[in-house]
């Protein structure tokens, strides 16, 4: 017996909502969906990723002080076509892996970058004919 039945979006609240949004639509090419305040004055942003049903949350609630991401706690993982093509990104936006490529004698890897506020973001290649993930 199912009691939930799908997964709808994933909330990290944020300082710099500008700098933010910045990072997720123009490093890792999200779509803003939608923005709204909500009742006790938060203001959401949520995201959309390609070929992805769920959303990401940014909220941004300075009332509830500055946010404290605690190191290796949660990330986000997204899969990309090629690690060297999206290191070549980062580069012509002023930015590098904080951790990796790390390639499998299988084929593909895995590298971390960071997000503003410090969450961490995991890119997968996947290898070839295994499908996302790793």
């Amino acid at each position: 017996m199912a009691i939930v039945k799908k997964l709808l979006h994933t909330r990290f609240r944020v300082d710099d909502l500008a700098r933010t949004m910045k990072f997720y639509t123009e490093i890792l090419g999200l779509k803003e969906v939608r923005r709204h305040k909500s009742p006790r004055g938060s203001e959401l942003v949520f995201l959309a990723t390609p070929n992805s049903e769920e959303l990401l949350e940014i909220c941004s609630f300075p009332a509830s002080g500055g946010v404290q991401v605690q190191a290796d706690l949660v990330h986000l993982a997204f899969e990309v076509e090629s690690l060297e093509k999206f290191g070549q990104h980062l580069a012509a936006h002023d930015m590098k892996y904080s951790d990796g490529p790390t390639y499998k004698e299988t084929g593909g890897g895995f590298a971390f970058i960071d997000a503003p506020e410090g969450y961490e973001i995991e890119l997968i290649e996947p290898a070839p004919q295994a499908g996302a993930g790793y």
